[in-house]
């Protein structure tokens, strides 16, 4: 197994920094902290819904399947009878696996259970530090070609696998990378876990945010791409551009960067890099990258072939316990050390599986109780006369605030798409834009929250604290935001639909 190997100087002595050793301590209570939290929201929501079920008269939609989706038929809208037991709301985040759309939860559970897995024995056994170290051997001369290269890795990362929490460990890395082209740690986080932000929050192949979301609503999985992919391709210029006049400006002036207290004089010199080139995960690599780009390309054909609808969840979980699998064990890895790792990565993220139930636990209270309808009722008599544009950005607001307290992506489907899905068609707003101001609300805001464990231990690898960190990526999320919102308008205004 090939692990490369990367030293940091300062002050013209070599040492070593290990910073998940330094600062794992504290990085970990920051998780738990954030995960504590969300759970609490997700408990409070739960008693809430409860209360609601004693409170909310009970009614129901009548509802028709058109062209193989349930549909809402508006104006009829009844009382019935309503009330769920204490037992069933004690045991509904265990129940909903049982419910109409339990399916679809148990799907998304082992589809996150094979990618936790799989990223995790990837990353020990050094296959994606060894394909960074690979683009930057080879780009060491061309700063900015390199710059341009490994923004477009995070970004695809993000777009197409639906990565963020994976990237923490490459973190680091990418921070190395930066100050050893003479830049500083904003830089490295910048080209790594912010581009990958931006790339989860485009959605282009995004199982997690859109395709759960238009799973839960009907739509055919991954429909919709062109919106998404131009957002991708006005998003990744924009970072590049906000990323190099920013390095340019502390080439010139060291002194300008934010963080010019913490950053190294003269980085080039200061940080060496050691890259050996290595045969066997030279195969690992392209074995990964063969059979990751065969999933996505299956993931854009399955818009045209029916067939592949029906199981593209499987599809993809199959392409990364392959992709995975067959990588690690090419550069060296034992079985048994990969079946360690693998289990490693699934019980890290057994965390977000509970938070999956418990937010499809609230969309179930209220439907066995009969309330959810009640709801939709309220919300759609209040935009029954507002504009479309104006429900549109209503629910990309809605999602961005919910973003503040429940970070996972798949959690927030569950929790809103059953309200926002109907509300959106009620109000005549096509499912597909209100999909998409979903899948806004619930990116591009999560690089920027102080409650996103994911951003906080990013930040702490870094050495880079929240305050600075906020004042220099709001000079580039405050233009994504209008230019999102203008999209949302475009998209509303076009009829944007299945293309």
């Amino acid at each position: 197994m090939y692990n490369p190997r990367i030293e940091y100087r300062r002050g013209g002595r070599d040492k070593e920094r290990n910073m998940e050793k330094t600062d794992g301590k504290k990085l970990m209570n920051v998780s738990k902290k954030s995960f504590v939290s969300a759970l609490i929201i997700l408990l409070c929501l739960m008693i809430a819904a409860y209360a609601l079920t004693f409170i909310l008269p009970a009614g129901e939609y009548e509802r028709v399947i058109e062209d193989g989706r349930e549909k809402i038929v508006p104006d009829t809208y009844t009382s019935t009878q309503g009330g769920i037991p204490f037992w069933k709301w004690i045991l509904s985040p265990f129940l909903v696996l049982g419910s109409q759309g339990g399916g679809t939860v148990i799907a998304i559970c082992a589809l996150l259970v094979v990618i936790g897995g799989s990223f995790t024995a990837l990353d020990e056994s050094g296959a994606m530090y060894y394909m960074l170290c690979r683009i930057q051997h080879r780009f060491k001369n061309r700063r900015f070609a390199l710059l341009a290269i490994v923004s477009l890795f995070f970004m695809m990362l993000g777009a197409m696998v639906g990565s963020f929490e994976e990237v923490v460990p490459l973190v680091p890395i990418a921070v190395a990378l930066a100050y050893c082209m003479g830049w500083d740690a904003l830089i490295g986080l910048g080209m790594s876990i912010f581009a990958t932000s931006l790339g989860f929050s485009s959605g282009v192949c995004n199982v997690f945010s859109v395709g759960v979301a238009q799973g839960l609503a009907g739509l055919p999985m991954m429909s919709g791409l062109s919106f998404r992919i131009l957002t991708f391709v006005i998003i990744y210029p924009l970072l590049y551009w906000f990323l190099s006049s920013y390095a340019k400006k502390i080439e010139k002036d060291p002194s300008r960067s934010l963080l010019s207290d913490k950053s190294p004089k003269g980085g080039r010199e200061l940080i060496r890099f050691e890259f050996t080139p290595n045969k066997r995960m030279d195969k690992a690599v392209l074995a990964f990258a063969i059979v990751l780009g065969t999933g996505i390309m299956m993931i854009i054909l399955s818009m045209f072939v029916k067939f592949l609808q029906d199981y593209l969840m499987a599809i993809i979980a199959v392409m990364f316990l392959v992709a995975g699998v067959s990588s690690v064990l090419i550069s060296g890895m034992s079985f048994s050390k990969m079946a360690k790792a693998f289990g490693k990565g699934v019980l890290s993220f057994l965390p977000a599986l509970l938070m999956i139930l418990m937010a499809s636990s609230v969309r179930y209270i209220m439907q066995e109780s009969s309330i959810l309808d009640t709801i939709l009722y309220f919300f759609a008599s209040k935009a029954a006369n507002a504009p479309k544009y104006v429900v549109v950005l209503l629910i990309y607001l809605l999602v961005m605030v919910m973003n503040f307290f429940i970070g996972s992506a798949s959690a927030k489907a569950f929790l809103l798409m059953p309200i926002i899905a109907p509300l959106a068609e009620m109000c005549g707003v096509n499912t597909q834009v209100a999909i998409l101001a979903f899948a806004f609300g619930d990116g591009f805001s999560n690089i920027f929250y102080p409650t996103n464990a994911v951003l906080l231990i990013s930040l702490g690898l870094a050495n880079v604290s929240y305050g600075k960190w906020a004042r220099w990526s709001l000079r580039l999320l405050l233009p994504i935001f209008i230019i999102t919102i203008l999209l949302l308008l475009l998209a509303n205004a076009v009829g944007y639909n299945l293309i």
